[in-house]
């Protein structure tokens, strides 16, 4: 571990480069992540997510050595049924799926039938970390009862939640998110986030009038979650825009193992990283 990124953050932020709004060239995005690698904040950098539908029509065919050993993340976006293939498209250009994150089901639908398919999925795979991305709407608590049960069985499962879009109803208010937290410590369910966290500390962007949860008030409010506070002391985090506040809680615990929350898909990594350094969480020069 870097004496650089604190134990904390490792592998905090996975590189989503190629997905909205960065949406990088898939040569651009492999060629960007071997420097996010091999730099000096490597640790703090996940695997390079990767859509299956572009795993399917090779795509990284030539853009990878089979020696170079690309570790990805398989965001499925071409249905649960088509996950299988894209697995199988891997493997001729060296290619592991560290994790596999896949929606079960649009805002308003059962999530359970969706469960059950990705649940089937995961006890075929050799242990690979598998995501289920559940909408914050219709039968979220039934589908993390689920999910938690199957963990405990052993399968190799975990919840993934949007914070952030296309539209207003899409970012979470920081009581629902705190809720959605409290939730996952109540049954010791891992969780991802993705979408929205643009940046360390909770702010309203000028242009769309969202306001966008902060990944440092993610992690402040994780901890206090896992330190025992309630929804309303979690909220309370979340909505948090002072940053002393927002950053006293991961200072102190900075030499630990981040609790909880497995990280977030940033399509920038520089973003996340110059906020870090700003706020004195990451001891490190960068220039974007």
């Amino acid at each position: 571990m870097s004496t650089q990124v604190p134990r904390l953050l490792s592998g905090l932020v996975d590189d989503a480069a190629v997905f909205p709004p960065g949406n990088a060239p898939l040569p651009d995005a492999v060629t960007a992540h071997r420097i996010h690698r091999t730099a000096w904040y490597a640790d703090m950098v996940g695997p390079l997510l990767l859509p299956a539908s572009e795993i399917q029509r090779g795509s990284l065919s030539g853009l990878v050595d089979p020696a170079e050993g690309l570790v990805i993340g398989l965001i499925g976006d071409t249905g649960l049924d088509q996950l299988p293939q894209a697995l199988d498209a891997l493997a001729p250009d060296g290619v592991t799926a560290r994790q596999i994150e896949a929606p079960v089901a649009k805002r308003g639908e059962n999530p359970q039938p969706g469960l059950s398919e990705l649940m089937t999925l995961a006890g075929r795979l050799d242990g690979t970390p598998v995501y289920a991305e559940i909408p914050l709407t219709f039968g979220l608590m039934g589908a993390l009862d689920t999910l938690a049960e199957a963990r405990a069985a052993g399968l190799p499962v975990a919840a993934k939640f949007r914070t952030g879009g296309l539209a207003a109803e899409l970012f979470p208010t920081p009581v629902e998110l705190a809720a959605v937290i409290c939730a996952c410590r109540d049954r010791k369910l891992p969780f991802k986030l993705t979408a929205g966290l643009h940046h360390a500390i909770r702010h309203r962007d000028p242009e769309t009038g969202f306001n966008h949860h902060g990944f440092v008030n993610v992690l402040g409010a994780t901890l206090a979650a896992v330190g025992g506070a309630e929804v309303d002391g979690v909220a309370e985090l979340l909505a948090a825009t002072d940053p002393v506040r927002v950053v006293e809680p991961a200072r102190a615990h900075r030499d630990a193992e981040r609790p909880l929350w497995v990280g977030y898909g940033s399509c920038s990594i520089s973003e996340p990283l110059t906020d870090l350094i700003r706020l004195g969480l990451v001891n490190g020069g960068f220039e974007a």
